[in-house]
Order: C-alpha cells, then structure tokens, then sequence
C-alpha cells in the first residue's frame, strides 16, 4: 500500500489487501506476500473468464493494482506447451480473488480468431516484467521512508499517494513546504538510503496490532473490519536493536534494504486544498537532465 495504510485512488483497496470469508469462491494464494523478489514461478489454472479474457490460478506473484502501487505484467504459458505462445498479462487486479486480464502474445495477438485460453487444471510457468517490478518496489519503499520522514520532522501525516515505475507523488497533511523544506526532505531521504537499513515483513494478527502498535503510523484504523490479519512492513532503526524507523501495515512489494532504492530527488510540490500538500520524487536516473 500501496504501503502505509492510508486514503489513495483505490480508497479502501488501497492497501492490497483482500478478506477471504468475503468471497464464496477459492482464493489465489498470493504469494508476494511472503517474498515478493520472485519474479518466474509456476501455478495451476483454476478457471477463466471473459470480456476480458482472465486467467485465475490458485498461486500468483502477481501484484494486482493496490495502495497506490499499479500491478504488474508478464507472460504466462502452458507448463507442458511444447513452445505454445504464451498470453501476455496485461492487467492484474483483485476482484472475488486475483484476476490476470491476458492477451495473446505474437502472430497469436493479430489473427482474426484468438487461440482458446488454457483450461482449468492447466499447469502454467509464468514470468512477471522485472524491470517494472523492482522499479514499483524502489519507489514503494522511498514512499515508506517519505511518510515516516514526514510524519517525524514535519508531523505530516500521509493522505494519499501513487507511484509508478518511473515517478512517485505523496499527499500530506500539511500547510506548505518550502524550498527549503524540500531541500531539507531531499537530504533526509538519501541518508536513509545511504544508511542501507534493512527492510523486512511478518504477519500480525490485528488485535494484537491494534494493541501494540503505533497507530498514527501504522493507521489500521482505515482498512475493512472483515481484514484480520495483516502484513506489517519495517525499515530499520539507525542501530540494532533500535526501534523500527518506519513500521506499517502493508501489501505491496519493497526492496530488502533501503540502499536498493537509489538516490531520491524531489521535484516539486503542490497545494492539493486546504492544509494539504502534494510531494513529487523521482530516482535520480528518471529525472531527465536538461
């Protein structure tokens, strides 16, 4: 959420995260949860829709739009093919449980008939788009910093935010920042880089969560009430045994130290209403040089 639980585009959505005593049909698995650096894995066909076609399967890495982080895309094809073409996903999002909206892949995508989707019970080795992956994962886990950065020296809490694979914009709870905030926020942002604190996750029951932790920071108070377990995401404190620097409940992917993030470079704000501001960063490599 992506990412601190917090308001963004896809409003209660936002933080990825789905109830599965919501739905009445088998729930994929979704496996980034536990490791979301996988970016080749195999699963099995539970069924498929149309209009648009979509392929259901019972594991997925697959990250469905959520918490202000887009989904991503790659290729799935049949285990057991002999060199069929694979369906290219094009779109993934949660629905009664994850959907991967697909399109033929090759001379497959231009012919006037399109070939049958794979059929339930199908074996599928799927590959998702790294590049696209491990950008969404850097600008997820800088949102993570700027949020805790914001919220401790500038006592700003996150409204919303959306990132994509080659910018990120966060809302604010606050007045204005000046330049010289934003210079300040720049540099802040890049020693925690440069710190290189490592970034983990662990599952928490939400009564315990709700007990124990911080809820200005983690804002558990925004997700449904039928979710009842959560994925907390921390970035280390400055030392061992410190306490985490940031530590939130979230369902989106992150890189596992802050240094695989890259050098951060702020490049503007905006007044989004009343007492609300609206930062935009860029990884340094985005950021064109005129």
């Amino acid at each position: 959420m992506a990412f601190r639980p917090v308001r963004s585009e896809a409003a209660t959505a936002s933080r990825g995260y789905i109830s599965a005593a919501t739905f009445p049909v088998s729930v994929t698995e979704r496996l980034y949860l536990a490791d979301d650096a996988v970016t080749t894995f195999e699963a099995t066909v539970e069924r498929v829709l149309s209009d648009p076609a979509r392929i259901v399967l019972d594991r997925t890495h697959f990250y469905p739009t959520g918490g202000g982080q887009p989904h991503d895309t790659g290729t799935i094809r049949a285990t057991d093919g002999d060199g069929d073409t694979p369906w290219r996903v094009v779109d993934t999002e949660m629905a009664d449980t994850v959907h991967h909206e697909v399109e033929p892949t090759g001379d497959a995508g231009s012919s006037d008939e399109a070939p049958a989707l794979p059929e339930p019970g199908t074996d599928v080795t799927c590959e998702i788009d790294a590049d696209r992956r491990v950008a969404h994962s850097r600008y997820h886990t800088a949102q993570h910093l700027l949020s805790a950065l914001l919220l401790d020296e500038f006592d700003a809490q996150t409204t919303g935010n959306q990132l994509y694979a080659d910018r990120a914009r966060l809302d604010a709870a606050y007045e204005r920042f000046t330049d010289d905030d934003l210079d300040r926020i720049e540099a802040r942002l890049n020693e925690l880089v440069a710190d290189a604190r490592p970034v983990s996750s662990y599952t928490m029951d939400r009564e315990t969560a709700e007990a124990t932790l911080d809820t200005d920071r983690t804002r558990i108070d925004l997700l449904p009430d039928s979710i009842e377990e959560l994925r907390i995401v921390e970035i280390a404190g400055a030392d061992e045994g410190d306490e985490p620097y940031d530590r939130t409940a979230c369902a989106g992917t992150h890189v596992a130290n802050t240094s695989d993030i890259g050098e951060v470079v702020v490049t503007g704000r905006e007044t989004k209403g009343p007492e609300e501001e609206r930062v935009r960063f860029a990884l340094a490599e985005h950021v064109d040089v005129e």
